[in-house]
């Protein structure tokens, strides 16, 4: 655990920074980057799913994804965006963390390393995560630019459904990864795996934030 871990943390600590760049600078670069990211999720996708019935839905909902991604960004601001991002990426973290140090039952047969204590994790620290970079906006160089938004990612229960629907999302695809008996997507990150491994959950928040920003407006 604690060489993946390294590995993890080392290539969080440079891509993270990476991301927020694109992310924040918008424009072309927002584009160039979401374009290299589909274009690599489209390629493990096929990789997993050739040959098989789901291979083009695969394709359908990475692309409405990834589009949903570009809107919400544009329309309602980065840092509404990044805030769904620190949620997936703490509630992942902490299922990680949190199973592999206390395991415990397993979750579901769909993904037999999922466990209720990483899930009880993910929970946590996504929490515990988005609740430190909200109340330091101003450090990271953000405004709050949801606030005249009706919809609150900051009440408990946004949060909590929003870190629940990151963990269905990183189930979805280790069901799928069961059924083509590979353990990751790819190796395209040292320490994650490939680039639908990281962003499992977030493909599935991103269009559903987008319907529920477009019905509260």
């Amino acid at each position: 655990m604690k060489s993946e871990l390294f590995k993890r943390i080392v290539s969080s600590v440079i891509l993270i920074p990476l991301a927020l760049y694109f992310i924040i600078k918008g424009s072309f670069l927002l584009i160039f980057f979401l374009s290299v990211l589909f274009l690599a999720s489209t390629y493990e996708w096929h990789q997993m799913s050739k040959k098989n019935f789901y291979l083009i839905p695969g394709f359908i909902f990475l692309l409405l994804s990834f589009v949903s991604a570009y809107l919400v960004i544009n329309i309602y601001g980065a840092s509404l965006f990044l805030m769904v991002i620190i949620i997936c990426v703490f509630t992942d973290l902490g299922g990680y963390i949190f199973g592999k140090l206390i395991k415990g039952p397993k979750l579901t047969k769909l993904s037999p390393n999922k466990t209720y204590a990483g899930m009880i994790g993910g929970f946590l620290l996504s929490i515990f995560a988005f609740t430190f970079f909200i109340k330091n906006l101003e450090i990271f160089g953000f405004v709050n630019e949801f606030k005249g938004h009706q919809i609150k990612i900051s009440d408990l229960s946004n949060l909590l459904i929003i870190s629940l629907i990151s963990q269905l999302g990183d189930l979805i695809v280790s069901y799928f990864k069961r059924k083509s008996k590979i353990k990751n997507t790819g190796n395209f990150l040292p320490g994650h795996g490939g680039i639908l491994d990281r962003i499992d959950g977030i493909i599935f928040v991103v269009p559903i934030i987008y319907v529920i920003l477009i019905f509260y407006q």
